[in-house]
């Protein structure tokens, strides 16, 4: 990538995603549902490509050059994201398929041996379904009874409501640290001080944190922090779990197999040493390395620009949305820079599901989302059925953002004209 004064970011770096240069239903791609999974650059297809290529190999177990080259890179990739969210060790770092069993893997490793009958556990309305589930599955396992913290009148994380949900009762607070449906970021640094009175433990959703902003888990402060390779710029079928390494070294197995043990007896086991411990069988090895690939592409773009630019975006997609009366926006509204919230806008549009936006702006080759986002208790809290939502990423661009407003209201028109 070459960086130029006069180009914005995403003139910069388009190039790197051939997928963006492609027509849907004649007409150029605009693509805008990015929370959802983001686009992979050549630099990571490429990673994919080599391993396969050059040295496909299983990691850890072969004392042969292809296996050492494989164990090399794949590990490489753990130093990487260990660096991009400024981990204090590379062990604090475990490799999963996606946020939602890294979630789980807690749930079940420290949640099982930890949770009691009456503890109590803290999530919010808001929370994705992979952060409500596994906790549902643990109190019905354990007795533990679940709280949820509300929405302020700005439709942000109540943190006064918060305070009062927490006791000397609370062992775990699961919170999202930004919402996908809402936009809104939520203070997890103060969220973490407060659980940590309590000696309460944190989990942190970051999944679409992760990919926009800077992430310093030792200034957070939280015991465990998740995301989805998918979501920045990686393949599928590859995330991590960021746990403090005095956490996780008392956390027992989640699961059995090759790799997380050390020495196995017929009738018993001994287990590998962190972070190998969480990691049973043949890992994702490709896509890991490739994490390390899209790591490499973010942090040469540098996590401050990226987050920088997209608030610039966010700015002008919500002054085009505002102009919109039909419109009901949702989450707080961004600053005239556009921090204060994600780089996201979840809305509805009066009497037109959100289903059929989306349909008809798929027409125009404008891709967002529509639905529920996996927050149904968030839509039912709401007392909304669906909502629409265009999330933006730093390929994205103001003529995009441009495209879609047009097309959005064609479409508002053309229902305009059914519901008279």
């Amino acid at each position: 990538m070459t960086f130029t004064p006069t180009k914005t970011l995403a003139d910069k770096v388009r190039a790197d995603f051939p997928i963006l240069k492609q027509e849907v239903n004649g007409k150029p791609l605009i693509y805008l549902d990015n929370a959802a999974t983001s686009q992979k650059p050549l630099q990571v297809i490429k990673t994919l490509v080599d391993y396969y290529e050059q040295y496909n190999a299983n990691v850890h177990r072969g004392a042969h050059s292809l296996s050492a080259k494989a164990t090399d890179a794949y590990e490489g990739a753990r130093d990487k994201v260990a660096a991009l969210i400024h981990a204090a060790s590379r062990n604090e770092i475990v490799y999963t398929r996606n946020a939602s069993e890294a979630i789980n893997l807690v749930a079940y490793s420290w949640g099982t041996a930890n949770i009691q009958p009456g503890d109590e556990i803290i999530l919010t309305v808001m929370e994705h379904h992979s952060n409500l589930v596994p906790w549902q599955l643990l109190a019905q396992r354990t007795g533990a009874v679940l709280k949820f913290v509300e929405l302020t009148p700005e439709e942000t994380f109540d943190l006064e409501q918060f305070k009062t949900l927490l006791s000397d009762k609370t062992k775990l607070v699961s919170v999202v640290h930004i919402s996908n449906t809402l936009g809104c970021i939520n203070p997890v640094k103060e969220i973490c001080a407060l659980a940590h009175q309590y000696g309460a433990k944190v989990l942190i959703d970051a999944c679409q944190s992760v990919p926009h902003m800077p992430i310093d888990v030792q200034e957070i402060d939280c015991d465990w922090l998740v995301a989805s390779g998918h979501k920045m710029c990686a393949p599928t079928g590859i995330g991590f779990l960021y746990g403090k390494l005095e956490v996780l070294e008392a956390m027992p197995p989640f699961m059995g197999g090759g790799e997380m043990i050390a020495e196995v007896f017929l009738d018993h086991s001994t287990y590998a040493e962190l972070p190998h411990k969480f990691e049973a069988g043949t890992p994702a090895i490709a896509e890991a390395i490739a994490l390390g690939a899209a790591v490499d592409y973010l942090t040469n773009i540098g996590m401050d620009k990226i987050h920088t630019y997209e608030a610039e975006l966010t700015a002008y997609l919500y002054q085009q949305l505002e102009q919109f009366p039909q419109l009901r926006l949702y989450g707080p509204k961004p600053n005239s820079q556009g921090f204060g919230r994600a780089a996201l806008a979840t809305f509805t549009a009066g009497e037109i599901h959100a289903n059929d936006l989306s349909t008809l702006l798929d027409q125009e080759g404008v891709a967002i989302r529509s639905g529920h986002h996996c927050t149904h208790p968030l839509h039912r809290y709401l007392k909304i059925p669906a909502t629409a939502r265009a999330s933006l990423s730093f390929y994205n661009t103001r003529e995009e953002i441009d495209v879609f407003i047009k097309a959005l209201q064609e479409t508002i028109d053309f229902f305009s004209g059914i519901f008279g």
